[in-house]
């Protein structure tokens, strides 16, 4: 059973920086894209960043610059280092992958930045 759980999420003071992991762990043969999303109460799901199994990138223009998106394949996992916070950041962060040619979600992190 193929599994995604995230980690590193918490309260922190705008300007602050989190960094939160995502973990795929079971029979895992094709480790493909893989993304972060958000949901802030009341509002829909976005999408935060991607990154490719080659490591190309691509951000929401809400974050870029402040966020960086990384992966170490050999772990098997996901980063998303969060700098410069805002309080608009608020949300549940939910890891997304591509693994073995099939989507799997991540139980999601909350991340609260306070002003």
């Amino acid at each position: 059973q193929v599994q995604l759980v995230e980690s590193g999420g918490g309260l922190v003071q705008a300007g602050g920086s989190l960094r939160l992991s995502c973990a795929a762990s079971g029979r895992i043969f094709s480790l493909n894209d893989m993304g972060w999303y958000r949901q802030a109460p009341g509002k829909q799901r976005e999408l935060v960043a991607t990154i490719t199994r080659d490591g190309v990138t691509n951000y929401a223009d809400s974050v870029k610059d402040r966020f960086t998106v990384s992966r170490d394949n050999a772990k098997k996992t996901v980063y998303l280092q969060m700098n410069s916070l805002k309080p608009e950041d608020t949300a549940v962060y939910c890891c997304n992958g591509n693994v073995n040619f099939r989507a799997y979600w991540g139980q999601g992190t909350q991340v609260t930045v306070s002003s």
